[in-house]
């Protein structure tokens, strides 16, 4: 599986960005897909995460309510809108698969427990 993201750009505070996701390979469906960030100097941190079926989607308290992401199977792509943006959300966003068996809910916030990754989208928010 081979993942691209795509998106990101230099905004000002409070603007939005829609990150996309676009997944080569037939099994996209039956992945559980989720978004990471890393700013300079710290660790990967979880963003937000869509099962498989685009029924449930979880998200790290520091963006809820502000972004939603989502998915189209057709399309084999998953998006990350990304509203009222803050400078603390600059970073390099990651796209993530977990194939299954899938993490449980405790486990989905660590970034070692995903299979594939993307390259990474630079996201920069000016105040």
């Amino acid at each position: 599986v081979q993942l691209q993201a795509s998106g990101g750009g230099l905004v000002q505070a409070g603007d939005s960005l829609r990150l996309s996701c676009a997944a080569s390979g037939r099994t996209f469906s039956r992945y559980d897909m989720a978004w990471f960030r890393q700013a300079p100097g710290k660790e990967r941190e979880f963003v937000a995460r869509i099962r498989w079926s685009g029924g449930n989607a979880y998200y790290a308290d520091s963006v809820k309510g502000r972004f939603t992401l989502s998915r189209d199977n057709a399309k084999n792509t998953v998006y990350l809108q990304m509203n009222s943006l803050k400078p603390e959300d600059t970073a390099v966003y990651y796209c993530a698969a977990d194939t299954p068996p899938f993490l449980i809910y405790s486990e989905m916030h660590n970034a070692r427990g995903y299979d594939y990754w993307g390259q990474g989208t630079q996201v920069t928010v000016s105040s």
